[in-house]
Protein backbone atom coordinates (compact mmCIF):
# COMPACT_ATOMS: atom_id res chain seq x y z
CA UNK A 1 0.00 0.00 0.00
CA UNK A 2 1.94 2.85 -1.51
CA UNK A 3 1.50 5.72 1.19
CA UNK A 4 3.50 8.32 -0.10
CA UNK A 5 2.09 11.67 -1.04
CA UNK A 6 4.26 13.83 -3.00
CA UNK A 7 4.89 15.99 -0.45
CA UNK A 8 6.53 17.80 2.30
CA UNK A 9 10.01 15.70 3.39
CA UNK A 10 9.95 14.78 7.10
CA UNK A 11 10.64 16.94 9.38
CA UNK A 12 13.76 17.17 11.00
CA UNK A 13 14.91 18.69 14.31
CA UNK A 14 17.89 21.36 14.59
CA UNK A 15 20.52 19.89 15.49
CA UNK A 16 23.98 21.92 15.85
CA UNK A 17 26.43 21.55 12.81
CA UNK A 18 29.21 19.79 13.24
CA UNK A 19 31.95 21.54 11.50
CA UNK A 20 32.69 20.69 8.09
CA UNK A 21 35.64 19.37 6.15
CA UNK A 22 36.00 19.69 2.33
CA UNK A 23 37.20 16.85 -0.10
CA UNK A 24 37.27 16.04 -3.39
CA UNK A 25 35.78 12.02 -4.28
CA UNK A 26 34.41 9.90 -6.80
CA UNK A 27 30.58 8.84 -6.33
CA UNK A 28 30.32 4.90 -6.77
CA UNK A 29 26.73 4.50 -6.27
CA UNK A 30 23.30 5.42 -5.35
CA UNK A 31 22.44 4.61 -1.81
CA UNK A 32 18.29 3.61 -1.29
CA UNK A 33 17.32 7.07 -0.13
CA UNK A 34 18.43 8.65 -3.28
CA UNK A 35 21.56 10.23 -2.32
CA UNK A 36 25.16 9.73 -4.24
CA UNK A 37 27.76 7.49 -2.03
CA UNK A 38 30.67 8.16 -2.21
CA UNK A 39 34.13 6.82 0.08
CA UNK A 40 36.32 9.16 2.15
CA UNK A 41 39.10 7.36 3.95
CA UNK A 42 37.53 4.31 3.32
CA UNK A 43 33.77 5.13 5.34
CA UNK A 44 30.41 5.46 3.03
CA UNK A 45 29.46 9.42 2.77
CA UNK A 46 26.19 9.99 1.53
CA UNK A 47 25.73 13.09 -0.79
CA UNK A 48 22.12 13.87 -2.53
CA UNK A 49 22.54 15.45 -6.23
CA UNK A 50 25.44 13.19 -7.39
CA UNK A 51 25.43 10.21 -9.59
CA UNK A 52 27.62 7.95 -10.04
CA UNK A 53 30.74 8.45 -11.53
CA UNK A 54 30.90 12.31 -10.24
CA UNK A 55 34.04 13.62 -9.11
CA UNK A 56 32.62 16.03 -6.98
CA UNK A 57 33.70 18.73 -4.32
CA UNK A 58 31.75 17.84 -1.50
CA UNK A 59 31.55 19.32 2.45
CA UNK A 60 31.76 15.89 4.62
CA UNK A 61 29.85 16.20 8.28
CA UNK A 62 29.87 12.88 10.03
CA UNK A 63 28.23 10.40 7.22
CA UNK A 64 26.79 13.38 5.48
CA UNK A 65 27.58 15.22 2.23
CA UNK A 66 27.13 18.66 0.98
CA UNK A 67 27.48 18.80 -2.47
CA UNK A 68 29.87 21.84 -3.14
CA UNK A 69 30.53 21.92 -6.70
CA UNK A 70 30.99 19.02 -9.51
CA UNK A 71 34.67 18.63 -11.13
CA UNK A 72 33.80 16.41 -13.45
CA UNK A 73 30.59 14.70 -14.22
CA UNK A 74 30.16 11.05 -14.46
CA UNK A 75 28.70 9.15 -17.28
CA UNK A 76 25.36 8.70 -15.46
CA UNK A 77 24.09 12.24 -15.10
CA UNK A 78 21.73 14.13 -16.41
CA UNK A 79 19.94 17.35 -16.44
CA UNK A 80 17.14 18.15 -14.20
CA UNK A 81 14.04 18.97 -16.09
CA UNK A 82 12.79 20.85 -13.35
CA UNK A 83 13.80 24.54 -12.28
CA UNK A 84 12.90 23.80 -8.46
CA UNK A 85 15.18 20.96 -8.15
CA UNK A 86 17.80 21.09 -6.00
CA UNK A 87 16.07 23.40 -3.67
CA UNK A 88 12.85 21.44 -3.16
CA UNK A 89 12.63 17.95 -1.74
CA UNK A 90 10.24 16.62 -3.56
CA UNK A 91 12.40 14.74 -5.80
CA UNK A 92 15.57 12.64 -5.59
CA UNK A 93 16.62 11.38 -8.99
CA UNK A 94 16.10 13.92 -11.76
CA UNK A 95 19.28 14.37 -12.10
CA UNK A 96 20.28 10.43 -12.98
CA UNK A 97 20.27 9.61 -16.79
CA UNK A 98 17.06 7.43 -17.82
CA UNK A 99 18.55 4.36 -18.71
CA UNK A 100 20.46 4.21 -14.66
CA UNK A 101 16.83 5.46 -13.36
CA UNK A 102 15.68 2.51 -15.13
CA UNK A 103 18.00 0.04 -13.96
CA UNK A 104 18.41 1.19 -10.23
CA UNK A 105 14.66 1.01 -9.45
CA UNK A 106 14.52 -2.54 -10.35
CA UNK A 107 18.09 -3.48 -8.60
CA UNK A 108 16.51 -1.52 -5.38
CA UNK A 109 13.78 -4.80 -5.82
CA UNK A 110 16.41 -7.48 -6.37
CA UNK A 111 19.33 -6.08 -3.45
CA UNK A 112 16.07 -6.54 -1.08
CA UNK A 113 15.49 -9.64 -2.19
CA UNK A 114 18.65 -11.07 -2.54
CA UNK A 115 19.48 -10.30 1.68
CA UNK A 116 16.83 -12.68 2.31
CA UNK A 117 18.05 -15.26 -0.13
CA UNK A 118 15.46 -14.70 -3.56
CA UNK A 119 17.14 -15.16 -7.05
CA UNK A 120 17.35 -12.06 -9.22
CA UNK A 121 15.64 -14.18 -11.82
CA UNK A 122 11.76 -14.05 -10.45
CA UNK A 123 12.46 -9.92 -10.85
CA UNK A 124 10.58 -8.41 -14.01
CA UNK A 125 11.79 -5.29 -15.73
CA UNK A 126 10.27 -2.36 -13.95
CA UNK A 127 6.48 -0.79 -15.44
CA UNK A 128 7.05 2.28 -16.10
CA UNK A 129 4.38 5.62 -15.36
CA UNK A 130 4.61 9.01 -16.67
CA UNK A 131 6.44 11.58 -15.02
CA UNK A 132 3.46 13.84 -14.91
CA UNK A 133 0.51 11.94 -13.56
CA UNK A 134 0.85 12.41 -10.01
CA UNK A 135 -2.52 12.96 -8.50
CA UNK A 136 -1.50 13.37 -4.97
CA UNK A 137 -0.10 16.38 -2.80
CA UNK A 138 0.72 17.59 0.84
CA UNK A 139 1.56 21.24 0.33
CA UNK A 140 3.37 22.66 3.24
CA UNK A 141 2.49 26.12 4.34
CA UNK A 142 4.03 28.90 6.44
CA UNK A 143 2.53 32.19 7.23
CA UNK A 144 4.96 34.24 9.14
CA UNK A 145 5.65 38.27 8.56
CA UNK A 146 3.04 38.63 6.04
CA UNK A 147 4.37 36.36 3.89
CA UNK A 148 3.28 33.18 2.89
CA UNK A 149 5.08 29.77 1.92
CA UNK A 150 3.30 27.45 -0.12
CA UNK A 151 5.61 24.41 -1.29
CA UNK A 152 7.08 21.40 -0.51
CA UNK A 153 9.51 21.05 2.35
CA UNK A 154 13.52 22.00 1.60
CA UNK A 155 15.86 18.88 1.22
CA UNK A 156 16.47 17.55 4.86
CA UNK A 157 14.33 20.67 6.43
CA UNK A 158 11.98 22.18 7.82
CA UNK A 159 12.22 24.97 5.51
CA UNK A 160 9.42 25.56 2.13
CA UNK A 161 10.56 25.14 -1.35
CA UNK A 162 7.91 27.64 -2.47
CA UNK A 163 6.80 26.32 -6.22
CA UNK A 164 4.76 27.64 -8.92
CA UNK A 165 5.10 24.63 -11.28
CA UNK A 166 6.02 20.79 -10.94
CA UNK A 167 6.81 18.47 -13.19
CA UNK A 168 5.61 15.20 -11.69
CA UNK A 169 1.95 16.22 -10.63
CA UNK A 170 -0.98 15.77 -13.18
CA UNK A 171 -2.37 18.19 -15.24
CA UNK A 172 -5.31 18.37 -13.49
CA UNK A 173 -3.54 19.35 -10.28
CA UNK A 174 -0.60 21.44 -11.35
CA UNK A 175 -2.63 23.59 -13.31
CA UNK A 176 -4.33 24.85 -10.05
CA UNK A 177 -1.39 25.53 -8.30
CA UNK A 178 -1.96 29.64 -8.43
CA UNK A 179 -5.37 28.94 -7.11
CA UNK A 180 -4.18 26.74 -4.45
CA UNK A 181 -2.06 29.14 -2.82
CA UNK A 182 -5.15 31.69 -2.84
CA UNK A 183 -7.31 29.02 -1.05
CA UNK A 184 -3.85 28.29 1.91
CA UNK A 185 -4.15 32.06 1.50
CA UNK A 186 -8.02 31.89 3.49
CA UNK A 187 -7.32 29.12 6.04
CA UNK A 188 -6.39 30.99 9.56
CA UNK A 189 -3.32 29.68 10.91
CA UNK A 190 0.31 29.96 10.82
CA UNK A 191 1.43 26.60 9.98
CA UNK A 192 -0.40 23.76 8.29
CA UNK A 193 -0.57 21.31 5.81
CA UNK A 194 -2.74 21.30 2.20
CA UNK A 195 -3.21 17.32 1.13
CA UNK A 196 -5.05 17.49 -1.92
CA UNK A 197 -5.78 14.44 -3.87
CA UNK A 198 -7.10 14.75 -7.79
CA UNK A 199 -10.53 12.95 -8.43
CA UNK A 200 -12.63 12.11 -11.44
CA UNK A 201 -14.82 15.77 -10.84
CA UNK A 202 -12.48 17.36 -9.09
CA UNK A 203 -10.18 18.15 -6.50
CA UNK A 204 -10.56 16.81 -2.94
CA UNK A 205 -8.66 18.87 -0.07
CA UNK A 206 -8.06 18.22 3.38
CA UNK A 207 -6.49 20.55 5.64
CA UNK A 208 -4.78 19.38 8.43
CA UNK A 209 -2.93 21.69 11.35
CA UNK A 210 -3.66 24.20 14.34
CA UNK A 211 -6.23 26.01 12.45
CA UNK A 212 -9.08 28.17 13.65
CA UNK A 213 -12.68 27.00 12.34
CA UNK A 214 -13.97 30.27 9.72
CA UNK A 215 -16.84 32.13 10.39
CA UNK A 216 -18.99 34.55 8.85
CA UNK A 217 -17.32 36.68 6.09
CA UNK A 218 -13.85 34.64 6.60
CA UNK A 219 -15.66 31.30 5.95
CA UNK A 220 -17.66 32.83 2.64
CA UNK A 221 -14.05 33.75 1.32
CA UNK A 222 -12.72 30.37 1.98
CA UNK A 223 -15.77 29.02 0.25
CA UNK A 224 -15.16 30.99 -2.56
CA UNK A 225 -11.38 30.23 -2.59
CA UNK A 226 -12.11 26.60 -2.38
CA UNK A 227 -15.03 26.67 -5.11
CA UNK A 228 -12.39 28.85 -7.47
CA UNK A 229 -9.79 25.63 -6.88
CA UNK A 230 -12.30 23.18 -8.42
CA UNK A 231 -12.67 21.78 -5.12
CA UNK A 232 -15.32 18.91 -4.68
CA UNK A 233 -14.81 18.83 -1.21
CA UNK A 234 -13.27 20.27 1.35
CA UNK A 235 -12.41 19.17 5.14
CA UNK A 236 -10.42 20.17 8.25
CA UNK A 237 -8.88 17.89 10.59
CA UNK A 238 -10.78 15.19 9.16
CA UNK A 239 -14.35 16.69 9.09
CA UNK A 240 -16.01 17.90 6.45
CA UNK A 241 -16.51 21.44 5.65
CA UNK A 242 -18.24 22.10 2.42
CA UNK A 243 -19.44 19.33 0.27
CA UNK A 244 -19.91 20.65 -3.12
CA UNK A 245 -19.83 17.57 -5.29
CA UNK A 246 -19.57 13.51 -3.71
CA UNK A 247 -15.54 13.44 -5.14
CA UNK A 248 -15.05 10.39 -7.10
CA UNK A 249 -12.57 7.94 -8.28
CA UNK A 250 -13.14 4.93 -10.60
CA UNK A 251 -11.39 1.05 -9.97
CA UNK A 252 -11.75 -0.96 -13.03
CA UNK A 253 -15.01 1.70 -14.06
CA UNK A 254 -16.77 1.42 -10.75
CA UNK A 255 -17.53 4.83 -9.23
CA UNK A 256 -15.72 5.06 -5.08
CA UNK A 257 -16.33 8.17 -3.24
CA UNK A 258 -13.09 7.68 -0.36
CA UNK A 259 -13.22 9.13 2.83
CA UNK A 260 -11.57 12.54 3.66
CA UNK A 261 -8.18 11.17 3.34
CA UNK A 262 -8.50 8.37 2.50
CA UNK A 263 -5.34 5.80 0.76
CA UNK A 264 -5.69 5.74 -3.01
CA UNK A 265 -2.90 4.74 -5.55
CA UNK A 266 -0.13 7.94 -6.12
CA UNK A 267 -1.23 7.62 -10.03
CA UNK A 268 -4.11 6.20 -12.33
CA UNK A 269 -1.39 4.47 -14.59
CA UNK A 270 0.41 3.01 -11.75
CA UNK A 271 -3.01 2.25 -10.12
CA UNK A 272 -3.87 0.62 -13.02
CA UNK A 273 -0.58 -1.45 -13.36
CA UNK A 274 -1.00 -3.14 -10.20
CA UNK A 275 -4.86 -4.11 -10.64
CA UNK A 276 -3.40 -5.50 -13.83
CA UNK A 277 -0.80 -7.71 -12.39
CA UNK A 278 -3.30 -8.50 -9.81
CA UNK A 279 -6.02 -9.65 -11.47
CA UNK A 280 -3.79 -11.61 -13.78
CA UNK A 281 -2.34 -13.18 -10.71
CA UNK A 282 -5.37 -14.18 -9.28
CA UNK A 283 -7.45 -15.54 -12.35
CA UNK A 284 -9.18 -18.36 -11.99
CA UNK A 285 -9.78 -17.76 -8.44
CA UNK A 286 -13.67 -17.69 -7.19
CA UNK A 287 -12.64 -16.94 -3.36
CA UNK A 288 -10.51 -13.85 -2.29
CA UNK A 289 -9.71 -12.71 0.37
CA UNK A 290 -8.07 -8.70 0.01
CA UNK A 291 -6.56 -7.73 3.36
CA UNK A 292 -5.14 -3.68 4.02
CA UNK A 293 -8.04 -3.29 1.31
CA UNK A 294 -8.78 0.50 1.41
CA UNK A 295 -11.71 1.54 -0.10
CA UNK A 296 -11.00 -0.89 -3.05
CA UNK A 297 -8.56 -0.66 -5.46
CA UNK A 298 -7.79 -4.39 -5.76
CA UNK A 299 -11.54 -5.53 -4.00
CA UNK A 300 -14.11 -3.80 -7.07
CA UNK A 301 -12.29 -5.32 -9.89
CA UNK A 302 -11.32 -8.49 -8.51
CA UNK A 303 -15.45 -9.05 -7.86
CA UNK A 304 -16.19 -8.89 -11.38
CA UNK A 305 -15.25 -12.54 -11.23
CA UNK A 306 -15.13 -13.99 -7.33
CA UNK A 307 -16.78 -13.27 -3.85
CA UNK A 308 -14.50 -11.15 -2.44
CA UNK A 309 -13.92 -10.57 1.79
CA UNK A 310 -12.10 -6.83 2.63
CA UNK A 311 -10.50 -5.96 5.16
CA UNK A 312 -8.72 -2.60 6.31
CA UNK A 313 -8.70 -0.89 9.31
CA UNK A 314 -9.76 2.37 8.45
CA UNK A 315 -13.39 2.45 8.95
CA UNK A 316 -14.44 5.17 6.50
CA UNK A 317 -12.68 3.04 3.78
CA UNK A 318 -14.47 0.14 4.52
CA UNK A 319 -17.79 2.03 4.23
CA UNK A 320 -16.95 3.82 1.31
CA UNK A 321 -16.12 0.24 -0.64
CA UNK A 322 -19.67 -1.25 1.03
CA UNK A 323 -21.44 1.47 -0.55
CA UNK A 324 -19.53 1.21 -4.05
CA UNK A 325 -20.09 -2.24 -4.28
CA UNK A 326 -23.39 -2.05 -3.38
CA UNK A 327 -24.04 0.77 -5.60
CA UNK A 328 -22.48 -0.82 -8.42
CA UNK A 329 -24.95 -3.95 -8.23
CA UNK A 330 -27.46 -1.52 -8.42
CA UNK A 331 -26.50 0.22 -11.05
CA UNK A 332 -26.89 -3.02 -13.19
CA UNK A 333 -23.07 -3.50 -13.38
CA UNK A 334 -21.32 -6.87 -13.74
CA UNK A 335 -20.16 -7.38 -9.76
CA UNK A 336 -20.55 -9.92 -7.00
CA UNK A 337 -21.41 -8.90 -3.73
CA UNK A 338 -18.42 -8.01 -1.23
CA UNK A 339 -18.31 -8.57 2.17
CA UNK A 340 -16.35 -5.95 4.43
CA UNK A 341 -14.98 -5.93 7.57
CA UNK A 342 -13.31 -3.47 10.16
CA UNK A 343 -10.45 -5.04 11.49
CA UNK A 344 -6.73 -3.79 12.84
CA UNK A 345 -4.69 -6.70 11.19
CA UNK A 346 -1.69 -5.49 13.13
CA UNK A 347 -3.13 -6.27 15.99
CA UNK A 348 -5.23 -9.29 15.13
CA UNK A 349 -4.49 -10.81 11.61
CA UNK A 350 -6.32 -13.28 10.06
CA UNK A 351 -6.04 -16.69 11.32
CA UNK A 352 -4.76 -19.67 9.47
CA UNK A 353 -7.93 -21.39 9.54
CA UNK A 354 -9.95 -18.95 8.57
CA UNK A 355 -7.90 -18.21 5.13
CA UNK A 356 -7.83 -21.65 4.60
CA UNK A 357 -11.66 -21.16 2.88
CA UNK A 358 -9.66 -18.57 -0.09
CA UNK A 359 -8.50 -19.42 -3.32
CA UNK A 360 -6.48 -16.68 -3.33
CA UNK A 361 -5.34 -13.53 -1.09
CA UNK A 362 -3.98 -10.09 -1.69
CA UNK A 363 -2.48 -7.91 1.00
CA UNK A 364 -0.97 -4.45 0.57
CA UNK A 365 -0.01 -3.49 3.64
CA UNK A 366 1.56 0.17 4.35
CA UNK A 367 5.74 0.13 4.45
CA UNK A 368 5.70 -1.74 8.11
CA UNK A 369 4.92 -4.54 5.80
CA UNK A 370 2.58 -7.39 7.58
CA UNK A 371 4.82 -9.87 9.30
CA UNK A 372 1.91 -11.07 11.75
CA UNK A 373 -0.24 -11.48 8.90
CA UNK A 374 2.80 -13.05 6.77
CA UNK A 375 3.11 -15.81 9.25
CA UNK A 376 -0.59 -16.76 9.58
CA UNK A 377 -0.60 -16.57 5.41
CA UNK A 378 2.97 -19.09 5.56
CA UNK A 379 0.25 -21.80 7.75
CA UNK A 380 -2.78 -21.35 5.21
CA UNK A 381 -2.00 -23.72 2.68
CA UNK A 382 -3.87 -21.13 0.39
CA UNK A 383 -3.27 -21.46 -3.27
CA UNK A 384 -2.05 -18.29 -4.34
CA UNK A 385 -0.74 -15.35 -2.55
CA UNK A 386 -0.44 -12.12 -3.87
CA UNK A 387 1.20 -9.04 -1.98
CA UNK A 388 1.47 -5.58 -3.21
CA UNK A 389 4.35 -3.03 -1.17
CA UNK A 390 5.93 0.17 -1.48
CA UNK A 391 8.46 -1.09 1.15
CA UNK A 392 11.34 -3.67 -0.54
CA UNK A 393 12.73 -4.13 2.70
CA UNK A 394 9.86 -5.39 4.71
CA UNK A 395 8.16 -6.99 1.34
CA UNK A 396 11.28 -9.12 1.22
CA UNK A 397 11.27 -9.70 4.92
CA UNK A 398 7.02 -11.13 4.49
CA UNK A 399 8.40 -13.09 1.32
CA UNK A 400 10.91 -15.56 3.62
CA UNK A 401 8.11 -16.06 5.76
CA UNK A 402 5.84 -17.24 2.93
CA UNK A 403 8.90 -18.84 1.72
CA UNK A 404 9.17 -20.99 5.00
CA UNK A 405 5.65 -22.08 4.81
CA UNK A 406 6.24 -23.85 1.62
CA UNK A 407 5.39 -20.88 -1.31
CA UNK A 408 7.56 -20.79 -3.96
CA UNK A 409 7.86 -16.54 -5.30
CA UNK A 410 7.10 -16.93 -8.70
CA UNK A 411 7.43 -13.14 -9.99
CA UNK A 412 8.03 -9.63 -8.63
CA UNK A 413 7.35 -6.89 -11.31
CA UNK A 414 8.56 -3.10 -9.58
CA UNK A 415 5.85 -0.57 -10.81
CA UNK A 416 7.59 3.10 -10.73
CA UNK A 417 4.89 5.41 -9.96
CA UNK A 418 6.75 7.38 -7.73
CA UNK A 419 8.69 8.72 -10.57
CA UNK A 420 12.17 10.51 -9.45
CA UNK A 421 11.46 9.72 -5.62
CA UNK A 422 13.74 6.65 -4.47
CA UNK A 423 10.35 4.78 -4.10
CA UNK A 424 9.51 1.60 -6.13
CA UNK A 425 6.03 0.00 -5.62
CA UNK A 426 6.12 -3.35 -6.40
CA UNK A 427 3.52 -6.54 -6.90
CA UNK A 428 4.48 -10.03 -5.82
CA UNK A 429 3.05 -13.75 -6.93
CA UNK A 430 3.45 -16.83 -4.57
CA UNK A 431 2.34 -20.14 -5.22
CA UNK A 432 2.09 -22.79 -2.70
CA UNK A 433 4.67 -26.01 -3.77
CA UNK A 434 2.82 -29.07 -4.40
CA UNK A 435 3.11 -31.44 -1.80
CA UNK A 436 3.58 -28.54 0.89
CA UNK A 437 1.21 -30.24 3.81
CA UNK A 438 1.70 -27.82 7.03
CA UNK A 439 4.48 -24.66 7.65
CA UNK A 440 6.62 -24.74 9.68
CA UNK A 441 7.63 -20.92 10.17
CA UNK A 442 10.38 -19.05 11.96
CA UNK A 443 8.65 -15.93 13.93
Amino acid sequence: MGHFYLARSTRHRETKAQPARRVTARVEDIAAGGDGVALVDGARVFTPLTAPGDLAEIDVRGDRGALVALVEKGADRSEAPCRHYGACGGCALQHLSPDYYRRWKRRRVIEALAREGFDEASVAETIETPAASRRRAVFAVKKAGGELSFGFNARRSAEIAAIDSCLILHQGLSSRLPALRALAAKIEAREFDLAVTLCDNGLDIAISGKTKEPRGPALADLMAAASAANAVRLSMNGDTMALFAPPLVRFDGIPVTPPPGGFLQASREGEAALIALVMGAAAGAKKIADLFSGCGTFSLPLARAATVFAVDSDSGSIDALTKAAAGAQAAGLNINPVKAQTRDLYERPLGAKELKAFDAVIFDPPRAGAQAQALELAKSGVPTIIGVSCNPVTFARDAALLRDGGYTLSQTTPVDQFVYSPHVELVGVFRLQPGTRHAVVRA
